[in-house]
């Protein structure tokens, strides 16, 4: 039987991962003064980031689009989720 996403993830955070979130700007390939940008997710162990920096060896491997920054932001933690009155929606 598979496991839920949300057993996965939180096996995930209990070994110490954390959710990264980056956003890489690049430049457009056939329009290099124009930035955009991509949001990339994983779960990844902070502060090096393995997972991220393969994935961007990859993108400088595969993809024309030359990265200009990638910023990160990280959950420091497992939380519980807070559930107060208000919050959930009831079905009639």
């Amino acid at each position: 039987m598979r496991r839920s996403h949300a057993c996965r993830d939180l096996e995930l955070q209990l070994r110490g991962y954390r959710l990264a979130t980056a956003e890489i700007v690049y430049h457009l390939p056939d329009h290099p003064g124009i930035l955009q940008s991509f949001v990339w997710q994983q779960y990844d162990l902070a502060p090096e980031f393995p997972r991220l920096r393969r994935f961007v060896e990859w993108w400088e491997a595969h993809l024309d689009g030359r990265i200009h920054s990638v910023r990160v932001a990280c959950a420091r933690r497992v939380v519980v989720p807070d559930w107060r009155r208000g919050h959930l929606f009831e079905l009639r």
